[in-house]
């Protein structure tokens, strides 16, 4: 006689992971996807911000007494500058590279640090940025699959 193959209704299961799965979160790894278009987003408007700061100093508000006082121009280079860096490794988390996730941790806390700093200049728009910042730092942080995998479909 032969046994049953599937265990029985009510039995434990091994806990380890599933053959062929992912012992990572499917939480991360899609945020990990949504994190880069984030990246690259956040990038492309960082880009904007700095085009427009550099354009004109009239675009934003003057700060007068203020610790972290940089002339807008100067905050234009700064955003500009972290915008088409922040595009290329969103594009390069979007693609698998195993140099993204890391430098991306790195680049969007920058990011925040620069948007935490440039807070007065524009309140809510760098609140959002922190946030959409702070997303992507823990997406890229807890997921665990292989560093070189591509976007995954599933």
């Amino acid at each position: 006689m032969s046994q049953p193959s599937t265990p029985a209704p009510g039995a434990s299961r091994p806990a380890g992971p599933r053959p062929g799965g992912n012992s990572g979160s499917p939480w991360a790894a899609g945020g990990t996807v949504f994190a880069g278009v984030l990246l690259f987003v956040d990038g492309v408007l960082g880009v904007l911000k700095g085009i427009a700061g550099i354009a004109s100093n009239d675009v934003y508000t003057s700060i007068n007494d203020y610790v972290f006082k940089f002339s807008v121009t100067s905050w234009g280079w700064i955003h500009l500058v972290l915008g088409v860096i922040l595009i290329l490794v969103g594009w390069g988390i979007l693609k698998g590279a195993a140099w993204a996730r890391g430098t991306g941790i790195v680049l969007a806390s920058l990011n925040l640090i620069a948007n935490f700093m440039w807070l007065p200049y524009t309140p809510v728009w760098a609140i959002v940025t922190i946030a959409i910042d702070v997303f992507v730092i823990w997406a890229l942080c807890t997921d665990r699959s292989a560093p070189g995998d591509p976007v995954r479909s599933s």
